[in-house]
């Protein structure tokens, strides 16, 4: 009896460190996974982020969002998907605020046209919206690329898609007043006032990154807000990096992103296509908004916006086409070089 009882001690003994060491072992793993997704630029999991497989949000129609996959999204979103905090302002036609998969986005309005309403009429600032905030993992629709952030919808355009330089200026101070970090300007001036100028100029000083299209179908004509040195200027490209027809083409284009049938939100919960250097440029706004909550102020200036510009130009695909900038944007390689600068 006794020898038996000795035996059962020492198998509980047993049982008890190999329970012991199993748990042992399921809080280091846990721990590790907490880290990685966390820390990613720390060791080598900055290194191994590529390679590991990237959450699939399960929005339905994200396979049709050539331009998502192209950029790296899926694989930056490990690191980075934005947060309500980083206020991304669209200057376009409106919003349609009750679309299924932008309803709850927008934060605040304002109307600098004529029409009656600040709702989206025509279709295109809706479309710009998607692209940029589209809700994800609501098991409809898209994704947009920084599906955290919120939304200022600054209806500059009117129920035509017809915009002034003064409506888009009062525009970007009303937005940079109202808490925007981002400024989306898919919209194209071809004479340039010293009003939109000097709006453009605040907006940088007071850190706020302004994105803008380089327009379609113009030549080598300069464009504006684009044009300006305080500005984003995006060309678009396709889905074989190539610049998309029509895109403008000029040594004052600082970067290139997807714009050819660009699938995202039209007005009445509907779905479709676009092209042009619009939706080019909602992705590069899309970029910023995850980049801003993530870098440091590297130089000291009190301000994050020339970072965040910084690494979007440095962080490019090179495509090898002349007057595209540096190439076409790589979601991924700018958070990870963003959280790397971080460590420094």
């Amino acid at each position: 009896m006794r020898g038996s009882q000795i035996g059962l001690h020492t198998i509980t003994i047993r049982w008890s460190l190999v329970v012991f060491l199993l748990l042992a072992l399921l809080q280091l793993s846990i721990g590790t996974t907490l880290y990685q997704n966390i820390q990613p630029a720390h060791g080598t999991v900055a290194e191994d982020i590529e390679s590991r497989e990237a959450p699939t949000p399960d929005d339905i129609d994200l396979d049709k969002q050539w331009g998502i996959s192209r950029i790296s999204a899926p694989q930056a979103w490990q690191i980075a998907s934005g947060n309500s905090d980083t206020i991304i302002a669209i200057l376009d036609t409106g919003i349609d605020q009750t679309h299924i998969d932008l309803a709850g986005r927008v934060i605040a309005n304002t109307n600098f046209t004529q029409s009656p309403t600040v709702d989206d009429l025509n279709g295109h600032g809706t479309h710009i919206a998607g692209i940029i905030g589209a809700i994800a993992n609501n098991g409809t629709g898209i994704a947009g690329l920084a599906y955290n952030c919120s939304l200022l919808n600054v209806k500059v355009a009117n129920d035509k898609g017809l915009c002034d330089s003064a409506a888009v200026a009062e525009g970007i101070v009303w937005a940079v007043d109202n808490g925007a970090k981002v400024i989306n300007i898919s919209l194209t001036i071809t004479n340039p006032t010293q009003a939109l100028e000097d709006a453009v100029n605040y907006a940088w000083d007071q850190g706020v990154v302004v994105v803008a299209a380089s327009a379609n179908d113009v030549g080598d004509r300069p464009i504006y807000p684009a044009r300006y040195s305080n500005c984003i200027a995006v060309a678009a490209t396709d889905a074989s990096d190539s610049l998309a027809f029509g895109s403008s083409q000029n040594d004052w284009v600082d970067v290139a992103a997807p714009g050819v049938d660009i699938y995202s939100t039209l007005p009445d919960s509907k779905y479709g296509t676009k092209s042009g250097t619009s939706m080019a440029t909602a992705y590069v706004s899309g970029l910023a908004g995850l980049l801003i909550t993530l870098v440091t102020d590297t130089n000291g200036n009190g301000l994050l916006n020339d970072e965040v510009r910084n690494i979007i130009k440095d962080s490019c695909d090179e495509i090898g086409i002349p007057g595209a900038g540096k190439g076409r944007i790589n979601a991924l390689r700018a958070v990870r070089q963003a959280l790397s600068l971080c460590t420094q």
